[in-house]
């Protein structure tokens, strides 16, 4: 039986999302641009489709694009919103716990020109509301930042920070990165000041390959994908139904049994904790979480790499941190300015809806049994 806890990577598609794909792939597969009947039949699925991603971001259908996933919107909206204020300046600011769309994309723009400036996270993954706005200038033309950290589960202080923003940089444009938020915590866009918001569909149960990017209806960025004139002019390109249709139907999913879903996890992360500290009480956690779908720790002695074998020797599966890294050293462990013992030893559990306390226990012996071998070499 595999026991995959790693959810924060990618989720399974769920069984309503895989039937919305298969029937916009062999029954409604018209091209949603065209005019007969097949045609108005997959616009009118792409219209209800945005109505309820929408609904779920917090936002009106008039302020949602279809992207490719979290790493185009983001990308989107650094690159378009650079673009756009480039008149008030070349200053960005942003946090070193960031996604890597994020650190790569200024990157980029710091060989371009561009000033960024990063905030540092305290030693348990927070970052203080104040050293943002402390970091934000008269030239600066961009504010982003992600709502939850994708490796140590702390909430960044985006309402804190919108609000302030908008009196000290008022033309500043504001981008939050909501992959790991989407129903994990209410997004609010308009509450926070919000001007751009990115989400992905693969964590919550879509397939790869769809996300959403919302812009305020008085921002208007310059689209880098251009042609056909699909939403709304701002991305073109054939919308990809199946993916589309697959996504909103995960979003209904999720929504219907939202409350009884936060539950279940912060039971199983509560759960995880006293098994931990009663079976591995030499465990040590890594950030203070502020939602309980995302635990990090480490088990000192024990190299990441290793124990992730071992574990998946046993049909368990984790991570030592996001994706994305592929292996390297967790940048967001470093920023929070653990030593490298603590980072080469750290594990990521990511829970979803459908795990279950027997998942947990799965857990917990293959990491006595890791534990056990490599603690005594």
């Amino acid at each position: 039986m595999i026991h995959y806890l790693d959810h924060s990577a990618t989720s399974m598609v769920l069984p309503e999302a895989r039937e919305a794909a298969v029937y916009a792939m062999t029954e409604a597969f018209g091209n949603p641009s065209s005019l007969h009947a097949m045609g108005i039949a997959a616009a009118r699925c792409l219209k209800e489709s945005r109505e309820t991603v929408a609904a779920a971001m917090g936002c009106t259908p008039a302020e949602l694009y279809f992207v490719s996933g979290g790493t185009e919107g983001i990308n989107t909206a650094i690159f378009g919103a650079a673009h756009k204020n480039r008149h008030l300046g070349k200053h960005i600011v942003t946090t070193t716990i960031e996604h890597a769309a994020t650190m790569q994309a200024c990157k980029r723009l710091e060989g371009e020109g561009y000033t960024v400036t990063y905030v540092q996270p305290d030693e348990m993954g927070h970052i203080v509301a104040q050293d943002i706005l402390d970091a934000c200038k008269k030239d600066t033309a961009l504010v982003t930042m992600m709502l939850v950290n994708n490796e140590v589960g702390t909430m960044l202080p985006v309402a804190e920070v919108g609000k302030a923003l908008k009196q000290k940089c008022p033309q500043a444009l504001f981008h939050v990165d909501a992959v790991q938020g989407l129903f994990r915590v209410p997004l609010t866009p308009k509450k926070w000041n919000c001007d751009l918001m990115s989400v992905s569909g693969h964590k919550i149960g879509a397939p790869k390959g769809v996300g959403a990017f919302y812009m305020k209806r008085d921002v208007r960025l310059t689209p880098y994908l251009v042609g056909g004139g699909q939403e709304s002019g701002f991305r073109s390109g054939t919308e990809p139904m199946p993916q589309i249709a697959a996504f909103a139907a995960a979003c209904r999913v999720r929504s219907a049994n939202l409350e009884r879903d936060l539950a279940h996890v912060a039971e199983l992360k509560a759960y995880l904790t006293v098994q931990m500290e009663a079976r591995l009480p030499w465990v040590v956690w890594n950030g203070t979480p502020d939602v309980p779908h995302v635990v990090n720790f480490s088990l000192m002695g024990c190299k990441s790499e290793v124990m992730l074998r071992v574990l998946e020797s046993k049909e368990v599966f984790v991570s030592a941190g996001s994706a994305c890294s592929k292996g390297k050293e967790s940048h967001v462990l470093r920023a929070m300015g653990l030593d490298k013992a603590r980072i080469d030893s750290a594990l990521r559990v990511s829970f979803a809806p459908q795990n279950t306390q027997e998942d947990v226990d799965a857990l917990i012996e293959g990491l006595e049994a890791g534990a056990k071998m490599l603690r005594r070499k």
